[in-house]
């Protein structure tokens, strides 16, 4: 049976990140240079696929990332659905402040039902995240696109894979560096069925035998 294959990528660095802010799709911040150095590196040093077709977010870190991993892309769409979640009121504070926040500690509390001012409903962005993920691939389905790479943002990925992919993880375990991301795939029955879809790769290529190796220099070093 044939089968759709999607690449997740998460967007790369910006001022943003680099400061420690809590930034949602309230703040449309394009990448620094530190994040365009970051992700020439990563192109340098490891393998991207190569695709027609490419997804992105609105914001401006989606779309300048979508446009320097897939220069040459024929078919490139923004979807609005991609979008960080909004934050409201704690839009583009300093995350190690936030923390000590009695309110952003019940907003980060899974079923506390707190939701601040001007921010998206956490199970609105659940719902919007799996659902967008689903409509991508009945587009590559209807098209005959077999793959295609979808920039997006790192909280978009995790609740994406956390409800649709198997292996099945907690969202934390599908975190993913600035311009890494999981590869999924799918085919039209397990798409139709289940509504899912299955993790078989990270990307770029090669990049998870570097995380490997720090992961096994760190034990190294715990046992010394």
């Amino acid at each position: 049976m044939k089968t759709f294959k999607l690449h997740l990528i998460r967007h790369g660095i910006t001022a943003g990140n680099l400061q420690g802010l809590y930034i949602g799709s309230g703040t449309d911040l394009p990448l620094c240079d530190e994040g365009r150095a970051q992700l020439a590196d990563l192109k340098e040093r490891f393998a991207y696929p190569q695709v027609d077709t490419v997804f992105s977010s609105p914001l401006l870190r989606a779309v300048e990332t979508a446009n320097i991993l897939f220069p040459g892309a024929a078919h490139q769409f923004t979807v609005h659905d991609l979008r960080e979640a909004g934050f409201g009121k704690f839009e583009g504070r300093p995350v190690k402040e936030l923390v000590h926040d009695e309110d952003f500690k019940k907003w980060i509390t899974p079923g506390s039902g707190y939701l601040p001012e001007g921010a998206e409903p956490t199970e609105q962005f659940h719902a919007r995240c799996a659902d967008s993920l689903m409509k991508l691939f009945e587009y590559m389905i209807r098209m005959d696109v077999t793959e295609a790479a979808c920039v997006t943002h790192g909280g978009v990925i995790m609740s994406m894979l956390s409800q649709r992919a198997v292996p099945t993880r907690r969202p934390e375990q599908w975190m993913a560096d600035p311009g890494c991301g999981y590869t999924v795939q799918t085919d039209v029955q397990l798409w139709m069925r289940d509504k899912l879809v299955e993790a078989i790769d990270i990307v770029p290529f090669g990049y998870a035998d570097t995380l490997q190796g720090q992961a096994e220099a760190e034990e190294n070093e715990a046992y010394e």
